[in-house]
């Protein structure tokens, strides 16, 4: 499925029931852009996803599934800061580096976050705390 805002071809993912109150619409499936790291609801989702399509970086299963949540969140941290919390916390948990993450996707040219990865990541760096 593309992208609604830019066309790219998307990843389809479960999301992890703790944390589909922060998914897009709030569902059970989810799509992640790896160009402007966007999530959207989808109704079809991916048994095991394979995260490193989105960049070589990203974390692969529940971990990937909460950052890929979390990127698509961070247009709004200010109003959204419990759901990006919640999103990162489990990420960490499962075993993912998420400050790491978004260094390594903010450093990458083919990405074309639509968000200032750089800025946020400094958010979240006080933020995650």
């Amino acid at each position: 499925m593309p992208c609604p805002a830019c066309g790219t071809a998307t990843l389809s993912f479960r999301v992890p029931p703790a944390l589909r109150e922060h998914a897009p619409e709030a569902g059970d499936a989810a799509a992640i852009c790896p160009t402007c790291l966007r999530t959207h609801a989808v109704d079809a989702d991916t048994e095991s996803p394979d995260f490193s399509t989105v960049h070589p970086a990203f974390p692969s299963g529940e971990a990937g599934a909460a950052l890929a949540l979390a990127l698509g969140l961070l247009d709004s941290l200010a109003l959204r800061r419990d759901a990006v919390d919640a999103c990162c916390a489990h990420a960490e948990r499962a075993g993912a580096d998420v400050l790491l993450a978004l260094d390594r996707l903010a450093g990458d040219a083919a990405v074309d976050p639509h968000v200032d990865l750089d800025r946020r990541r400094r958010q979240l760096a006080e933020l995650l705390r």
